[in-house]
């Protein structure tokens, strides 16, 4: 089931991109797989994932080890600074930088592991009091800082947008973080490329996609429900 799940969403992206004439190789896939036992993950494997998005820490820990070294993570859930040390070495990204004291909690252990980490600054576009993310206010002056950290390359911006029954109440959002993020990048500030807009999960991710997204976080359309008992 999962390899079939995974070729229909890369067929859903491949259409978005289409009605928008970008190119499918532009939008990366992340199979979300938090809470989903390593067997599934194989099988995305196997039928050709290699990006997997975790909400926590522990399970990329537990993960990481008994999964092809090939495989690259992301971390795209909140992220609490006693942790950063972990993971610092293991993903590929993290999504979800959003205070100027997580920055510079990755830029300590980063250097300690002497590597250079990638990251997305997380905005609460919506502006969602459940969520994390800063405001869109917010970011160009952390952005600003934390062009000055060596060992931290700010890639572009992440979003959660809200969660809606129809996906185009979410175009809006998209819109706008991708606004902010042209807004960015036309500043050249040394360290800082904009080149990564990670925005959509199941229920929109190909509107997202419509309106710029290079970076889709697709658990359940992938994996089916989600195990809320483990």
């Amino acid at each position: 089931m999962v390899a079939e799940n995974l070729e229909q969403v890369r067929k859903n992206i491949e259409e978005a991109c289409r009605k928008v004439n970008r190119d499918p190789k532009e939008v990366t896939l992340i199979a979300v797989s938090k809470t989903k036992p390593v067997e599934l993950l194989r099988e995305a494997y196997q039928a050709g994932a290699r990006c997997f998005g975790e909400n926590k820490v522990q399970e990329i820990m537990d993960k990481y080890p008994r999964l092809p070294s090939d495989i690259q993570w992301h971390m795209i859930g909140h992220l609490q600074r006693n942790k950063v040390k972990y993971i610092v070495d293991k993903v590929k990204m993290i999504h979800s930088v959003d205070s100027l004291r997580l920055a510079e909690t990755i830029e300590q252990e980063a250097l300690k592991h002497q590597v250079r980490v990638p990251v997305l600054l997380e905005v609460n576009v919506a502006q969602e009091e459940s969520k994390f993310g800063l405001k869109m206010e917010e970011v160009l002056p952390l952005v600003e800082k934390v062009s000055a950290f060596p060992h931290i390359h700010i890639q572009g911006l992440m979003t959660i947008a809200p969660y809606v029954e129809n996906p185009e109440e979410n175009r809006g959002i998209f819109r706008q973080l991708k606004k902010l993020s042209v807004d960015i990048a036309a500043k050249n500030i040394n360290n800082v490329t904009m080149s990564v807009l990670s925005m959509g999960m199941t229920g929109d991710y190909e509107v997202a996609v419509q309106e710029g997204a290079t970076m889709v976080r697709v658990g359940t359309g992938i994996f089916g429900k989600r195990d809320y008992l483990r």
